[in-house]
């Protein structure tokens, strides 16, 4: 990977090479299409923003300041707003085909044996029940050019997608394929394809319009490329002269940033098998946190903000016991182990967790609201509406940032903060490039390129909603075999998937919170707030070992940097470490509490 340096009104701007830019783009657009493909951007976005990262002062890093590549990911995450939110939830085949429920879709193996169909395909080409590529109602002269895309896709590891027009068989009209390799749960590889006569959704051209700053005329023309009309037979329905519309068409090119009319047609296609699958996304989830297995049902409290917001909390283990504030993460585990909920009944402690802005049903703040100071509000508004004065605090990870805020800025309210996979300031270069690469390429990316962090965000939580929050958590964490662990011990699996419903659910996304918080303050240098707190209350870190975030290299640097912190090291934890080893914690905790 290569990079250039360009000079901006005597501002000596690091950014990425044409051949790294291209490519970074192609990968983008790629996600914005099929989540699942988010890894390879992140590969690729490392590999060429690592070296870059290196070249410019941790407290000015202005990374990709470039209103074209800022332009595409806007794009790309108008895109992103159109997909489907669906889970598959890991039916087999058939889950295969659930995000296509509203198109005719099919899976077809190496024999060309269809091996899997929706109802809508179905119904829309009267399939047998043991079908194969010869019942697909496509006109005759077309099938050798399906049965050659298939067999490209089943042979060329190098290409994984095709986009093909047929004629029907008997009416007059084109069915529109897209092809696409996968595998099968056991291991078999298949080819879905999803197909639909062309025809534009309600609503399409406006779509068009918005995405790339079309004029109607440019719309109107693209929808009949879409239609496969030649520029001839669109200059003369347009009563306009061939010259006219071949200009109209570069203007397309132009705009859209594609490079012939095929793939001018080809990402229109993809806009309209997006636009096909829309689901409009229900307010929130329910006003009850309810586990699966072991966890009890708690019900959410609420109040109401000066302003008009709804801010909901809930209370862990005993209702009347000795509080604790208890802050969640941006990941929003607001539920605890059902053991570890059952131990802080009968320790006596009541656990109060407050919603922060945009999670369940707590209302978001609109976007000249500062986020930080909301949430810090919010959370003494929760405790005050709970009539307590004074508590410890129990956060996790980057949650110590609002720790010490909170604790700074209300010096009674608070007699001691415990972070459990704590992280302190990040004043180095080296702290951020010690991450694993899943935590890096977020972090990193909030520090250095802020700018386009919405959309690397909004595709995570797509992903982690396509294919299951387990494997989602397995992808994060997979290089820490103590985490690995925590998420396949029943117990505190439950607790972090049923707890992190207020982030991400079947009807709710959390990620414009999340990518606010990450970029507001807590990635800032805020060592001045931890060292106003020496001596005024105990601050203890219990860190895991094995953490993919705050490895140990990084804790010993905060050790030299704030002696008179208690830390802890446990050998076989992770990030997730609360979940595994919480009663190391609470015996930690006890001390703290008010009598």
């Amino acid at each position: 990977m290569t990079s250039t340096r360009r000079m901006t009104d005597q501002i000596d701007v690091v950014t990425l090479s044409d051949a790294d830019r291209d490519a970074a783009i192609d990968r983008l657009y790629d996600v914005a299409l099929d989540p699942a493909r988010y890894e390879a951007l992140l590969d690729h976005w490392e590999s060429a923003i690592g070296p870059l990262r290196a070249r410019v002062d941790l407290s000015m890093p202005h990374l990709l300041d470039d209103p074209q590549i800022a332009e595409h990911f806007r794009r790309a995450t108008e895109f992103l707003d159109r997909l489907a939110p669906e889970e598959t939830d890991n039916l087999g085949l058939d889950g295969m085909l659930v995000p296509f429920d509203r198109v005719p879709a099919l899976l077809l193996d190496r024999c060309r044996h269809i091996r899997a169909a929706n109802l809508a395909a179905r119904q829309a080409m009267a399939l047998p029940a043991k079908a194969e590529l010869h019942d697909l109602p496509i006109h005759q002269a077309d099938m050798d050019a399906l049965r050659c895309a298939l067999d490209i896709l089943f042979d060329n590891r190098e290409k994984d997608t095709a986009v093909l027009r047929v004629r029907a068989a008997q009416a007059d009209h084109l069915i529109v394929f897209r092809l696409q390799r996968c595998i099968a749960a056991d291991g078999t590889v298949l080819v879905l394809a999803a197909s639909n006569a062309v025809s534009m959704p309600p609503g399409f051209c406006e779509i068009l319009i918005q995405a790339f700053d079309l004029t109607q005329t440019e719309a109107d023309i693209l929808c009949h490329l879409v239609d496969c009309r030649s520029v001839s037979e669109i200059a003369a329905e347009r009563g306009r002269s061939v010259d006219t519309v071949r200009a109209q068409i570069k203007s397309l090119l132009a705009k859209t940033e594609t490079h012939s009319q095929l793939e001018l047609v080809r990402l229109a296609l993809s806009l309209i098998d997006m636009t096909a699958m829309t689901v409009r996304a229900a307010p929130g989830p329910h006003e009850v946190s309810k586990g699966y297995a072991t966890l009890a049902e708690r019900d959410f409290k609420s109040l109401v903000t000066p302003d008009g917001r709804r801010v909901d909390y809930l209370i862990l283990g005993a209702p009347r016991g000795r509080p604790v504030l208890y802050l969640p993460l941006d990941f929003g585990l607001v539920r605890w182990p059902a053991s570890a909920e059952a131990c802080a009944a009968l320790r006596g402690l009541k656990v109060i967790v407050p919603l922060r802005p945009g999670y369940g049903l707590s209302d978001m703040v609109d976007r000249s609201t500062d986020y930080d100071t909301a949430l810090l509000d919010d959370s003494m508004r929760v405790l005050r509406a709970e009539g307590v004065g004074h508590c410890p605090i129990l956060c996790l990870s980057g949650d110590a940032y609002y720790a010490v805020k909170l604790a700074r800025a209300n010096p009674f309210a608070f007699s001691g903060i415990i972070a459990c996979s704590g992280m302190l300031p990040l004043t180095r270069r080296e702290q951020f490039e010690r991450m694993h690469k899943w935590h890096r390429f977020i972090m990193a990316g909030a520090k250095y390129t802020p700018h386009l962090l919405p959309f690397m965000v909004k595709a995570g939580f797509l992903l982690a909603r396509k294919i299951g929050k387990r494997t989602f958590l397995h992808a994060v964490y997979g290089n820490s075999a103590a985490d690995v662990a925590t998420i396949e011990d029943p117990e505190a699996f439950e607790a972090l998937a049923t707890g992190s419903e207020v982030a991400l659910s079947e009807h709710h996304s959390a990620h414009e919170a999340f990518s606010r918080q990450l970029i507001s303050g807590q990635l800032e240098d805020w060592s001045a707030d931890v060292e106003a707190l020496r001596g005024k209350l105990p601050i203890v870190f219990i860190n895991g070992t094995q953490d993919p975030q705050v490895p140990l290299a990084t804790i010993e640097e905060f050790r030299r940097d704030y002696g008179w912190i208690e830390f802890h090291l446990i050998e076989d934890a992770g990030q997730l470490a609360f979940f595994r080893h919480w009663r190391i914690v609470l015996e930690r905790l006890m001390p703290m509490l008010a009598d």
